[in-house]
């Protein structure tokens, strides 16, 4: 296939709708590296062709090779792409503000209500990239595996549990693990509003420039 079907076949956004896109990637993108790659893989390239397949795997390749998180790495990378500088500031931004907004909300939720909805706020939030990384892993199964366990006449539940959930398995553990670290890292934060926790020998350390505590 020649490089001009290539880019015939492709669409580019306009700013606003790669805004809109990378907005909406900041709030649903947990589950970690592996399943923001695996969500901007499936919109950019296959369902928005913005980015042709070949290019996303180039920059993929190096992002890999680059220290930091190669997940935002792509994204500016990509939003730089598209619309150049302010294309990669939008694109690098989203992947940090979001979060912040949801520290600030879960860190309301326990200086206003106590212990008991914090904790439940955090398990709520711990879900989030499990659940995330579920439905990518069982999205991103080859769907000639699908009729095929199709037409061994298995039943929908069979389907999930013998074929879909043991090739998501590397996708759900891995929201698992990015659910536990994102748990603890949230709480320990808890240190700073008077919450206690594993924090308080942190902040105390710090506070005393004393590395044994820490």
């Amino acid at each position: 296939m020649s490089d001009t079907h290539i880019s015939e076949s492709l669409k580019p956004p306009t700013f606003r709708e790669a805004f809109r896109f990378w907005l909406k990637l900041g709030f649903i993108s947990f589950g970690g590296p592996t399943g923001q790659i695996a969500i901007m893989h499936t919109e950019l390239v296959e369902r928005k062709r913005w980015i042709s397949e070949e290019r996303f795997l180039h920059a993929l390749n190096y992002c890999m090779l680059l220290p930091g998180p190669e997940a935002q790495q792509l994204a500016i990378y990509i939003g730089w792409l598209l619309h150049r500088t302010w294309g990669g500031i939008v694109a690098g931004a989203f992947f940090v503000i979001p979060s912040i907004f949801i520290l600030i909300g879960l860190s309301w939720i326990y200086v206003t209500f106590g212990t008991l909805p914090a904790i439940a706020a955090l398990f709520i939030y711990g879900l989030l990239p499990i659940v995330r990384n579920s439905c990518v892993g069982i999205r991103e199964i080859s769907p000639l595996l699908l009729e095929s366990a199709d037409g061994l006449g298995l039943t929908k539940w069979q389907r999930l549990r013998y074929v879909e959930i043991p090739l998501a398995a590397r996708f759900i553990i891995a929201g698992i693990r990015i659910s536990a670290v994102t748990n603890i890292g949230t709480a320990t934060l808890a240190a700073f509003i008077g919450a206690g926790g594993l924090g308080e020998p942190i902040v105390t350390g710090l506070a005393l420039n004393d590395m044994r505590i820490v």
